[in-house]
């Protein structure tokens, strides 16, 4: 068995990891790259939590503060962020800390409001989240249109 490198071919060198594992062949394991690997699907898991926790309140920013722009594609997609994010959390229940996590939402909170501010024009968002993250989830739940 030729040994690919992981800096050539990430794939290939996963495929053979794999198969070293399964044929008990553990001496030949590239243990710190497989170590990189596991922790680096933990990160995968919180990104994508992050991004669609962003992308759920981008929306509920604009449907605040564009109440003359509401339309069902907002609504779907805030829908559909949620539905996401708990699915995720379901699969991924360790996430669920993150949360509860202030500095963790803070971050989350800036970007929504980066992000909302670069589609809208606007810079009047709030500097903290008005909003609990039950809220946030919670099916159905839209903020007030500001005047």
């Amino acid at each position: 068995m030729t040994i690919t490198r992981y800096e050539t071919d990430i794939v290939a060198w996963a495929n053979e990891q794999a198969q070293l594992v399964r044929s008990g062949k553990f001496e030949l394991l590239d243990l710190e790259h497989i170590a990189e690997e596991i922790e680096d699907v933990g990160k995968s898991e919180q990104r994508e939590l992050a991004s669609r926790m962003v992308l759920l309140i981008a929306h509920l920013l604009k449907w605040q503060f564009q109440a003359g722009r509401q339309g069902i594609s907002w609504k779907i997609t805030i829908r559909n962020q949620r539905r996401a994010i708990l699915l995720h959390l379901k699969q991924v229940p360790s996430l669920k800390s993150k949360l509860n996590d202030s500095e963790w939402l803070e971050i989350i909170w800036g970007d929504a409001v980066y992000q909302a501010s670069k589609e809208t024009g606007l810079d009047n968002f709030p500097e903290t989240c008005p909003w609990s993250i039950e809220d946030i989830l919670a099916d159905g739940w839209m903020p007030i249109a500001s005047t």
